[in-house]
């Protein structure tokens, strides 16, 4: 009979024990409960920490991560608006706001990355579809690059790069805002979103290097042009020196050689004007250099008699008879 009691009493104990650990479970800090009955959900979400009371049996306790969970995508080929295929390595951020519609659309964190994998993949390849490479290649629009630096003439854009109207983060932020209203119908709230690596596709390659070799060689081109117009307008500027100088010189020659004929004219005014011997030497001088200029080695002058080159010939001569004229002696051409 004892023994019999100890069975039952072990039994009740036992069944009591099963029911307690059914009806009883703990929460975390980290995690929020649904309870659902027979696959449906009852009642509201469980977000506090601690030991909590459920229907035994009958109810299940399904546990939904409260931290911040991390999408990482893998690396995936796209095209950009002028047509350049990159390799775009994107990450993620999110958390579970909404338990109950979480665990309503998609039920586990599997299809929860399943669907961001679709939502975030799309709305990437979307993004870099309208937009140029150097857009998601570069930080922010701000930036310039020093070579642009060593250009003088803003007006005109050489070697310059493709104009940046957003830059990668406002291009991380349009893929943002649009993936967040996407996933808020699941419960999800997306926290941050940015590209981890991008890189060149193997066909894109020689097209950059292509066009940082037209880029180079359109500044070499920019500067050889520069260097021929400094040379020309240095050039321009000595010629134009040159002739000023030349012609100051010309003028000041010729005033001084004005000067030195006014004043020769002036001792010859004032030599003549003293006496009339003065006056014939004067004559006399003033004829031989008339002789030495106008009578060379094959010279045949016919004179006459009242001319004033044969005037003082005519006087040293004796009546009647007529005078030669003999050339001076000469070296070369030049009389002497």
């Amino acid at each position: 009979m004892k023994r019999l009691i100890a069975y039952i009493l072990a039994v009740i104990v036992a069944v009591g024990a099963a029911v307690a650990a059914s009806a009883l479970y703990t929460v975390s800090e980290v995690e929020q409960v649904i309870i659902t009955q027979f696959g449906k959900p009852v009642g509201a979400p469980v977000t506090t920490a601690g030991l909590k009371l459920k229907v035994p049996f009958i109810q299940n306790v399904n546990s939904i991560d409260r931290r911040i969970l991390e999408w990482d995508g893998n690396p995936s080929d796209m095209p950009t608006k002028d047509k350049l295929y990159i390799a775009v390595d994107l990450f993620a951020r999110w958390r579970i706001t909404d338990p109950l519609q979480y665990f309503l659309r998609l039920r586990d964190e599997r299809s929860a990355q399943s669907r961001l994998d679709d939502i975030l993949g799309s709305e990437t390849r979307n993004a870099v579809a309208k937009h140029e490479l150097i857009e998601i290649i570069r930080t922010t629009r701000d930036r310039a690059p020093l070579r642009e630096a060593l250009f003088t003439n803003a007006d005109q854009d050489v070697g310059m790069l493709v104009p940046i109207q957003k830059g990668r983060k406002l291009v991380e932020r349009e893929i943002f805002v649009a993936a967040a209203e996407k996933v808020r119908v699941f419960g999800i709230e997306l926290l941050d979103i940015r590209f981890k690596r991008i890189h060149y596709n193997e066909s894109v390659r020689p097209k950059i290097y292509d066009r940082m070799i037209s880029e180079r060689r359109q500044i070499a081109e920019r500067f050889l042009s520069e260097g021929h117009g400094e040379a020309a307008r240095i050039r321009g500027n000595r010629l134009r020196d040159l002739n000023k100088i030349q012609s100051e010189a010309y003028r000041r020659v010729e005033e001084i050689r004005g000067a030195a004929d006014a004043k020769a004219t002036e001792i010859y005014a004032s030599a003549y004007n003293q006496s009339p011997e003065a006056v014939e030497f004067y004559e006399f001088t003033r004829t031989l250099q008339a002789y030495k200029s106008i009578i060379g080695a094959n010279t045949t002058l016919v004179l006459s008699t009242d001319s004033d080159l044969f005037k003082f010939l005519k006087g040293m001569a004796p009546a009647g008879q007529g005078i030669p004229i003999q050339p001076p002696e000469t070296t070369g051409d030049a009389p002497r």
